[in-house]
């Protein structure tokens, strides 16, 4: 899977609510109304994570909220395979 240019990564990011480029990596902070939605979201993504056989680095697991980042390690930047997961995590109800 190919590291994508600049220009892909800025097009894939306005259509991903939420989600930010910070260097080679995505990373998108979500506020929750309390621990056990916390929890509740961390497994969600974590399901969706071991589907797709992508996972994250987690940055922030607070009462009510969390922040992760993905980055594809092999590739040393962000491909398709991190995007995708996002659109994924998007779809979530939280």
């Amino acid at each position: 899977m190919a590291k994508l240019t600049d220009e892909q990564i800025n097009e894939a990011l306005t259509n991903l609510e939420g989600w930010k480029r910070e260097g080679d990596s995505i990373k998108r902070k979500i506020k929750t109304d309390n621990f056990p939605q916390t929890m509740g979201l961390v497994t969600a993504i974590g399901a969706l994570c071991q589907q797709f056989d992508h996972h994250p680095d987690w940055l922030t697991l607070k009462y009510s909220e969390v922040e992760m980042s993905f980055s594809t390690h092999s590739e040393n930047g962000i491909t398709d395979k991190d995007v995708n997961i996002a659109k994924e995590i998007n779809k979530l109800k939280f």
